[in-house]
């Protein structure tokens, strides 16, 4: 038995984002091409799903490919691209059965229209599943959402169907591709980096950060578990003065 199985009415549900790191670096210590260590980030993608509902986690957001990604050889982009249609294709009844709804967040003209179509079928088919809400950020930029989202606010000015005085937080929020997520409460990032990469900047204002050595193809329900007892040893203050 895991011993770390919080109960939902225990406490609320969390919403736990991963920057998965370290394909590429796995892939090369042991002597093997890169896209050798995409397909093991595969593996370690569903053994982490899988983690997040035993866990009892509410909500989990993957960094699956940055904007900054599209600057990567031809052939890596491409394998990313056929290893997504796998996931995809062969995963999506399983994770439908296990009561995951899909979402998926970023600039999808970037995308072939096919993935973009099976984008569209996860999000439809999951849409009524409530065990784990996973999104995956494909094609994503924080700063290019907060840009379009900026963008929007000012054609609704420029219309006149928006007052200057009525953006505040909350209204920018909900121009974000997050509008109807949580703000994440934990971010991770594997392999040893300090950095969230031009990920979630706005949302991730109040979240707790925890770096890891694990190399993404390694990660697993031990390395979540550990993440999740670091946070909650954690005093999140917001701001205010803490106990004393």
């Amino acid at each position: 038995m895991h011993r770390f199985a919080p109960k939902a009415e225990d406490q609320p549900a969390l919403h736990v984002a991963i920057i998965m790191d370290g394909n590429g670096r796995w892939a090369t210590g042991r002597g093997l091409p890169r896209t050798v260590g995409h397909r093991k980030g595969i593996d370690a993608v569903q053994r982490t799903i899988d983690a997040a509902i035993e866990l009892g986690v509410g909500h989990l957001t993957l960094f699956g490919f940055s904007t900054e990604n599209w600057r990567r050889p031809i052939l890596e982009v491409g394998e990313l691209m056929k290893l997504l249609r796998f996931f995809l294709r062969e995963k999506l009844r399983t994770l439908h059965e296990k009561g995951v709804r899909l979402r998926f967040i970023g600039d999808r003209d970037r995308l072939a229209p096919d993935i973009v179509d099976l984008l569209a079928e996860s999000e439809a088919l999951t849409r009524g599943n409530t065990r784990l809400n996973l999104t995956v950020a494909l094609s994503y930029g924080a700063r290019q959402e907060i840009t379009e989202a900026a963008r929007r606010v000012a054609r609704d000015v420029a219309a006149g169907t928006l007052a200057p005085e009525a953006v505040d937080e909350r209204l920018f929020a909900s121009r974000l591709f997050t509008a109807d997520l949580p703000d994440p409460d934990l971010i991770i990032r594997t392999s040893g980096e300090q950095r969230i990469s031009n990920f979630l900047l706005w949302q991730a204002a109040y979240a707790e950060l925890v770096f890891i050595d694990t190399l993404w193809p390694d990660f697993g329900h031990a390395d979540l578990e550990a993440a999740l007892a670091e946070f909650r040893r954690r005093e999140r203050r917001y701001g205010a003065v803490g106990a004393q």
